[in-house]
C-alpha cells in the first residue's frame, strides 16, 4: 500500500500534538517498518523545514527532515502536478498540490486529519484512526 501524508500527519509525531501524536506515530512507524511505502509531497517537506525551524530551531528542523528522507519517498512537484492542481477544484492549492503529486507517483491513498479538504479527491482519503485499523487488521 503506498500513502501519500499530509503535512498535519507529520506534524503531529514531530511537534508531539496531543491527541493526534499516538495515532500519527502508529502510521509513521509502519512506514519506517516498511509495512506501508510512505509518500511526502516535496513541498511538504519545505513546509515541514519552515514549521519546525519556528517551533523549535533551524538545526533541529534539518535534523528531523534528514530522518524523514531516511524514512519516506519523496513524491515530486513538477509543471504537471501544479496544472493539474491549478484546474483541479480544491478549494486549498496546498492540499491540491499534496494530492496530484501523489496521485502522479501511483500512490493508493492519502491521509490527513482533514478529509473534508479533499472532497474532490478519486484516491481514497483516510483519516489516521481509519489507516491505523486498516494496517493493525493487516
Amino acid at each position: 500500500m503506498k500513502i501519500i501524508f499530509d503535512t498535519n500527519i507529520i506534524l503531529d509525531v514531530l511537534l508531539n500534538r496531543e491527541p493526534f501524536v499516538e495515532v500519527s506515530a502508529n502510521i509513521v512507524s509502519s512506514v519506517e517498518k516498511k509495512n506501508v511505502e510512505g509518500y511526502l509531497c516535496a513541498t511538504t517537506i519545505t513546509t515541514l523545514d519552515y514549521l519546525i525551524s519556528k517551533q523549535t530551531n533551524q538545526n533541529t528542523a534539518r535534523k528531523e527532515i534528514s530522518k524523514l528522507l531516511n524514512i519516506f519517498e519523496i513524491s515530486e512537484v513538477n509543471s504537471k502536478v501544479l496544472d493539474m492542481s491549478l484546474k483541479s477544484g480544491f478549494k486549498d492549492f496546498e492540499d491540491a498540490v499534496q494530492y496530484y503529486s501523489g496521485k502522479c507517483c501511483g500512490v493508493n491513498g492519502l491521509v490527513t486529519r482533514n478529509a473534508k479538504d479533499y472532497k474532490q479527491a478519486k484516491l481514497p482519503i483516510y483519516t489516521p484512526d481509519e489507516l491505523w485499523g486498516i494496517l493493525s487488521i493487516s
